[in-house]
């Protein structure tokens, strides 16, 4: 039984390099700039949005869409104002997300909690064609954004001061790095899921910085290794009958674990 024997798989792995390729390449801006977690409470607030789609009987991963651009800027506003720490900001994205989501789902015509299981934990299985093409056109307009805005998106990152010094928008360019990271995690959803998709984002990240030095190379490591770590847990999840986002994470954090090992024996080598 081969994998490619099945049409539902082959759409699975073409969206499982499409967002191994996309989460990772928004989330080494948000490592950047200590977001790590930010994409956890996106991923809480566009479980709302799903919930909502069930409640208004239209396409979820739609409303999960503009829910959680809509809740990304809030934050991005809330923290640039100072009026709260990011830390609780993303707290309240947290809470108040999963609140929303058992609510609506509970209110929605035949909704149950268990309706949710396929946007929490991921579901590759079940991409439609429709559905890789909504994953294929936000996962170019995610690495779109990068290409386009990087250097800028890189400058403000570093320092914010600086950039608005230089003469940067750097207003516009915040909110900008929120909505692709809103935008990420709603594609994101169909992989590993909701709880899960941050740890695409990040883990990816994490893991080139231990085996590059430069910005750009870590970006593209990181790429890399999403992409790997998407189509490994895929193929694992196929033969091995588990989770595919489980499996993903998994794989993801195993490399890490041997990028960390490399690095330490390689500081071991100069020394």
């Amino acid at each position: 039984m081969d994998i490619f024997d099945f049409a539902f798989m082959q759409r699975a792995l073409v969206a499982a390099v499409l967002v191994g390729a996309a989460a990772p390449a928004i989330g080494t801006f948000l490592v950047q700039r200590r977001l790590a977690l930010m994409g956890d409470g996106i991923g809480h607030i566009a479980l709302t949005g799903v919930a909502l789609g069930f409640l208004l009987e239209t396409a979820p991963v739609l409303t999960a869409v503009v829910v959680a651009i809509a809740g990304a800027v809030t934050i991005e506003l809330i923290r640039e104002r100072g009026r709260t720490s990011g830390d609780v900001a993303l707290a309240l994205l947290f809470y108040g997300g999963i609140a929303g989501g058992v609510l609506l789902i509970g209110l929605s015509p035949g909704g149950s909690s268990t309706t949710l299981v396929g946007y929490l934990f991921g579901s590759l299985s079940s991409v439609r064609p429709g559905d890789l093409a909504v994953i294929a056109a936000l996962s170019v307009a995610v690495v779109g954004v990068v290409l386009v805005f990087g250097r800028e998106l890189y400058a403000v990152c570093m320092d914010e001061e600086v950039a608005r010094v230089s003469g940067l928008p750097v207003r516009f360019l915040n909110i900008l790095v929120a909505v692709t990271a809103a935008v990420t995690v709603t594609v994101a959803m169909r992989v590993v899921g909701l709880l899960l998709v941050s740890a695409l984002m990040v883990v990816p990240v994490a893991t080139a910085q231990q085996l590059t030095r430069s910005f750009r190379a870590t970006l593209l490591g990181a790429c890399l290794v999403g992409v790997l770590a998407s189509v490994g847990g895929l193929v694992t999840a196929f033969y091995g009958d588990v989770a595919p986002g489980a499996a993903t994470v998994v794989l993801a954090l195993a490399g890490f674990l041997v990028a960390a090992l490399l690095a330490q024996a390689r500081r071991r080598v100069a020394a």
